[in-house]
């Protein structure tokens, strides 16, 4: 495995590359704090701001890069289009009202946030022209089983190149895992800290201790170590310096199976399992 660190970065199926740390932005809608908060992070070398049209904090986002004076092709963007916001017409309507709300002139990913139910292929349908047109450099999904994908792979042309996934040692999902690296589909981690619900897991704590680390930067760094693309969320700077924290020790291999092991089909938030 070649040294992970805050700049590498996964190439897509479309030959674009995401940074593989990122941030994200969920909760983090307070103003001037969140700006603040999101630049820190641009100060420290992130360069991947997750947001969704959701999260209410686009406009803050596309702020804290403006005032980085970081140059925008240097940071990658990711939004969403929220599950109201599904059919055709609306998904373009919508990806570009947040648009308006980032102030940019694209965004580097657009996914969809939830396979809504009989709709979705039209928003799909739609997010292949915003990528023809040059408006998002790439497009994916979000909270997608096997047989969501599968939809999209026998309709359209466009393969997602991105499915953000709930997933930790506690949710490890490795035959969707599987399922989307043969489709040429990258797997993306959101929660990867369960919310917070199990940093006190005793086997957590016992491998954190032996590593001299905190149980979030284990699970953060397990993630990276997967292969997958990895977005805690924070709002707090120390937090947000802590996560960042990951690059400076390795699990071991012995070690990584004992985190897989912790699998307990865990979803600290939504699960789109029974989404038909």
């Amino acid at each position: 495995m070649s040294k992970l660190n805050i700049d590498t970065k996964i190439r897509l199926n479309n030959g674009i590359e995401i940074p593989q740390f990122g941030l994200g932005t969920y909760l983090n809608d307070n103003g001037r704090a969140a700006v603040d908060s999101m630049l820190y992070a641009l100060e420290i070398g992130y360069r991947h701001i997750d947001t969704a049209a959701m999260y209410n904090n686009e406009r803050e986002v596309g702020q804290a890069i403006r005032e980085s004076e970081i140059p925008r092709q240097d940071v990658f963007v990711t939004t969403k289009l929220w599950n109201s916001d599904h059919g055709y017409q609306n998904t373009i309507d919508a990806f570009n009202r947040s648009l308006e709300k980032l102030q940019l002139d694209f965004v580097d990913l657009y996914l969809i946030h939830w396979p809504v139910e009989d709709i979705r292929l039209e928003s799909w349908r739609a997010l292949e022209r915003l990528y023809a047109d040059g408006l998002c450099k790439a497009v994916g999904v979000s909270n997608y089983m096997e047989r969501h994908l599968n939809e999209i792979l026998e309709n359209f042309d466009v393969v997602p190149t991105v499915n953000q996934i709930e997933y930790s040692p506690f949710l490890y999902l490795k035959d969707l895992q599987q399922f989307c690296e043969s489709k040429g589909v990258a797997v993306e981690s959101y929660s990867p800290l369960t919310k917070g619900y199990r940093l006190q897991d005793s086997n957590l704590i016992e491998i954190a201790n032996k590593y001299s680390k905190s149980t979030s930067q284990i699970l953060i760094r397990w993630c990276l170590q997967k292969g997958v693309i990895c977005i805690p969320k924070s709002s707090q700077k120390k937090h947000i310096k802590e996560n960042a924290e990951i690059f400076d020790f390795e699990i071991s291999d012995e070690d990584i199976l004992r985190l897989d092991d912790l699998n307990e089909d865990y979803h600290s938030t939504w699960d789109p399992t029974d989404v038909k």
